[in-house]
């Protein structure tokens, strides 16, 4: 079972990442994104290396363009972390996975 939460709606992403108590690292992603393919796996196992520390929501920019370009999403997949409903890092691209653990140390 996945930890990866699907985040399905701006009310969604408001409810389940600006509300949440605790950090949320959100994958910005899209069904036809080759690059955002390859870092799902990693970004699965992030979700259950960290789940003590951090939830994990995936946004598809497709279906949630108003929230996608609130963000300023312009290159998929991008990855962001926000802690108490303010956005703390941002990552573009695919990451290795020590790009992806170091990047969630430095801001949990």
């Amino acid at each position: 079972m996945s930890k990866v939460t699907e985040v399905q709606n701006k009310e969604d992403f408001i409810n389940k990442v600006i509300n949440s108590d605790r950090p949320v690292l959100v994958d910005f992603w899209a069904e036809w994104c080759g690059p955002c393919k390859q870092l799902a796996p990693l970004v699965e196992e992030a979700a259950e290396d960290f789940k003590d520390e951090l939830t994990v929501c995936k946004i598809d920019v497709d279906a949630n363009r108003e929230t996608a370009a609130e963000y300023g999403i312009r290159s998929i997949p991008t990855l962001m972390i926000f802690d108490k409903g303010g956005l703390v890092g941002t990552e573009i691209g695919a990451l290795t996975k020590i790009q992806l653990e170091e990047f969630i140390r430095s801001k949990v």
